[in-house]
């Protein structure tokens, strides 16, 4: 995740399109290389997501490349830069075919279960508790490279959300900022009552991750289980009152259900950097937009709040990772090089050059040190953080528009809160019954 504008639409298909690998066969070389050799020396193949501006990514990693060269002199490293519209259909081809797919991959960190079934990815559990920067790694971020209790590569960097403002608006009409939900949607509606025409608050049916918070600080759950297993929380009475404090949002208010059940998350930043809305959930990778947009010096950042004074609501923690190929023939050489680019001073140089927000706690400290606007995501981060099942069936789920459907069949009134989620529940129950 970061902050240009370059990496919303590349996490928007990270979070959105991961999906696309659930239909991936099981590989034939499951069982890992077919030699089983861990060679010291040849070339290794790197493939890495391509950025829109992609030159300040690539010295961070050719400085780390030429360590690695330094380190193994009889080693070399190639990187291909991918692009993440086709990587679905290059990472399934590469799972199926050692000869053709390379040692290291960059992956979205919501890919990892669906492509642990796929028998791509190998288990460097030993590797990770080893290695003595993995400390400082943030239990989410742990979590998004973890499938039933085993590691599955190294963190690269993540994402959260929290609530944009306008400081100027909340000054004419002399509010002040929400402590709690409630308080959020009082001031949203006060906001369009005061100013026809503005949306207090944007908000979006389609915006999955900007919703899941509501339900996270009401105590609900997305899924509940583990080791694989997991059954839906949607249609639990917390979960319930989450999804009404989100839906409660939509009207004319504050967003028309007819303007705003389409919207994403990414429809959202746009109201609020265009000057339409008030307020809206975005994330730490969202500043630069609005940066560049009509509010430019008007606004400001703040956790937000969760259900009770005093509390930030759980936001998704988004993000990608770094992991090798199971069948790869360079395994040593491979865990060696995803700590590398995976490591602390890493990190800290994709947060410099790209808006990378780190996995370490210490390190994403001394970002927010350098630049205050990190600081709320930063709070947000430590107040704890959610994600989704790490189960393969999240990409099915995902695919599906499951929770989009929900909310949208809500704020259209096609169906109410208890129908609607209990329909919801069912088709998520489907999917992790699919896959066992």
């Amino acid at each position: 995740m970061k902050l240009p504008a370059r990496l919303p639409a590349r996490l928007a298909v990270f979070l959105a399109g991961a999906a696309l690998t659930a239909t991936a066969c099981a590989p034939q070389t499951s069982g890992g290389s077919a030699s089983g050799a861990d060679e010291k020396s040849g070339t290794l193949r790197v493939w890495l997501f391509q950025e829109v501006n992609n030159r300040p990514k690539e010295k961070v990693v050719d400085s780390v490349l030429a360590g690695f060269r330094k380190d193994h002199e009889d080693a070399d490293v190639t990187v291909e830069y991918i692009p993440v519209e086709t990587r679905a259909e290059r990472i399934k081809a590469a799972f199926n075919d050692p000869k053709s797919a390379p040692d290291v991959i960059e992956f979205g960190n919501t890919d990892t279960a669906g492509y642990v079934k796929d028998g791509g990815l190998a288990d460097v559990t030993a590797d990770f508790d080893a290695w003595d920067e993995a400390k400082d790694a943030d239990p989410t971020a742990r979590q998004s490279v973890t499938v039933d209790g085993k590691v599955y590569g190294a963190p690269y960097f993540v994402g959260v959300r929290a609530l944009y403002y306008r400081t100027d608006v909340f000054d004419d009409l002399g509010l002040k900022l929400p402590a709690t939900l409630g308080e959020l949607a009082g001031t949203a509606r006060e906001i369009t009552a005061a100013r026809p025409g503005m949306y207090g608050i944007a908000v979006g049916g389609a915006y999955t991750y900007g919703a899941l918070p509501f339900l996270w600080a009401h105590g609900g759950a997305l899924a509940t289980g583990k080791d694989g297993s997991y059954a839906s929380g949607l249609d639990t009475p917390a979960a319930r009152k989450g999804i009404e404090a989100y839906t409660s949002l939509f009207g004319d208010d504050n967003c028309p259900a007819s303007k705003c059940a389409g919207m994403g998350g990414n429809d959202t930043v746009t109201a609020f950097a265009s000057g339409k809305a008030a307020m809206a959930i975005a994330g730490d990778f969202s500043h630069q937009a609005v940066e560049s947009g009509s509010v430019k010096g008007k606004y400001a950042v703040v956790p937000l709040p969760g259900a009770k004074a005093g509390t930030i609501a759980p936001a998704f923690a988004g993000g990608n990772n770094i992991g090798v190929l199971k069948g790869t023939s360079h395994r040593t050489l491979a865990v060696d090089l995803m700590k590398r680019l995976a490591a602390k001073k890493t990190q800290g140089e994709l947060f410099d050059a790209m808006g990378f927000l780190p996995t370490f706690t210490d390190v994403r400290q001394q970002a927010a040190e350098r630049e205050p606007f990190v600081k709320p995501f930063v709070q947000t981060l430590a107040a704890g953080t959610e994600f989704v099942p790490a189960s393969p069936a999240w990409a099915q789920i995902d695919a599906s528009l499951v929770l989009p459907t929900m909310y949208q069949e809500i704020v259209s009134g096609r169906k109410d809160v208890a129908t609607a989620s209990e329909d919801a529940a069912r088709k998520m129950n489907d999917a992790f019954g699919s896959v066992g």
